[in-house]
């Protein structure tokens, strides 16, 4: 008799990155600079906690929900913990999970142009709402969109 094996952690199982090129985008890493530590000021932990639930509802109806694990909240907690470390409060994601290395995390995942498109208009979306639901500075949506342009470009890895 065979044991089951234990399903995959992600809804689409990754393809393994070696076997296929990995495109490295010219401009390099994000040039833009980092937002404002008064975001998190403003919205603490819990507020961007919820922004990020926000935007992991919108990911779940999206084209690109296959590229994210089966059990969305999961993903939507390291995200925050990222997103509040780099929005100014405490490094969450470093003590949880280790150093971000958010692109080398990425690459088992083939990442276009269009798959970017997607997650931005995604979290669009979850900005435009963010100000008034979550205390998002709306001093500060614009160059947190030029941020997240520029750290989306980061993550492609597919031309």
């Amino acid at each position: 008799m065979s044991t089951p094996s234990r399903p995959p952690d992600h809804a689409v199982e990754p393809p393994d990155r070696r076997t296929r090129p990995v495109h490295v985008p010219l401009e390099g890493p994000p040039r833009a600079p980092a937002p404002s530590p008064e975001i998190f000021a403003a919205m603490g932990e819990a507020g961007i906690a919820a922004m990020i639930h926000d935007l992991y509802a919108e990911l779940e109806r999206s084209a690109i929900r296959g590229m994210f694990a089966a059990d969305m909240a999961a993903s939507a907690e390291r995200s925050a913990a990222f997103f509040v470390g780099l929005l100014g409060g405490p490094p969450r994601y470093h003590e949880r999970y280790g150093p971000p290395m958010m692109r080398a995390r990425h690459l088992p995942f083939p990442i276009d142009e269009a798959a970017r498109l997607e997650w931005l208009a995604c979290f669009d979306r979850a900005l435009a709402r963010a100000p008034e639901r979550h205390g998002f500075p709306a001093e500060h949506v614009e160059g947190f969109r030029r941020f997240l342009d520029a750290f989306s470009r980061w993550m492609v890895n597919v031309a």
